[in-house]
Formats: structure tokens, sequence, C-alpha cells
């Protein structure tokens, strides 16, 4: 099965992105924040990882940069879901080695497709 890894500070859109990548067909590991997604990682291996931004401790892009130190996931698509739009955090998300940016709330469908497109 094909697993997403969540991270994200808010139960509730943990909640509700599970439940809709699994309806989707995919198998879902959570974390509600970056150091508990990082332990995590030592043995899993999911096949893309989306990310929230504002956590408390440590954040997205420090969590993006922190998961590329390890050339396991070298090539492990990273989305950051978020509500922020401001564009040169985009720019330096991708610097860290996001593969794309979401802002919240997304649209389902567009989630979906998006997901899709990075874990054919």
């Amino acid at each position: 099965m094909k697993t997403i890894h969540l991270v994200d500070d808010s139960a509730t859109m943990l909640m509700s992105m599970e439940m809709l990548l699994k309806r989707a067909g995919y198998d879902v590991i959570k974390s509600e924040n970056a150091e508990v997604a990082l332990t995590m990682l030592q043995t899993a291996t999911p096949k893309l990882i989306i990310t929230d931004l504002n956590m408390p401790g440590m954040n997205g892009i420090e969590l993006i940069k922190e998961i590329k130190k390890n050339s396991k996931f070298r090539f492990t698509p990273i989305l950051m879901l978020t509500t922020e739009s401001q564009q040169t955090k985009r720019e330096e998300a991708k610097r860290a080695g996001a593969t794309g940016w979401l802002v919240k709330p997304v649209e389902p469908d567009q989630l979906i497709a998006v997901v899709k497109q990075l874990v054919p």
C-alpha cells in the first residue's frame, strides 16, 4: 500500500486529511509535530510527506531540511499544506526541498489530484 505521512499540529486537520486519503486508497501515518515526525521517519518510509508550515517547536520548513539530510528521503516528495501564501515562504520551502505548496483550505478533489500526481 502507498503510505502518506501527515504532519500537522491540528488534530482536526489530521483527522479530516486521514479520512480523505484513506477513502482515496492510501495508508496514512500521522504526527502532531515535526519532532514526532522525525522519530517516526527513523522506521517508516512513506511515499509522500504532507506537512503544515506553522507548528510549535520546529516549523515545516525546518522539518523538510531535516528530512532531506537523510539520503533515504532524497527523492520522497514533500507537500507543504498551510494557510500561508507568501511567495517568500514558498521559495524558502522549495529551497529546503519541498515539492509543492497548497494553501488551506484545499478542495478535497484538488488535494487528491496533486497526491495522485506525486504518488501514481
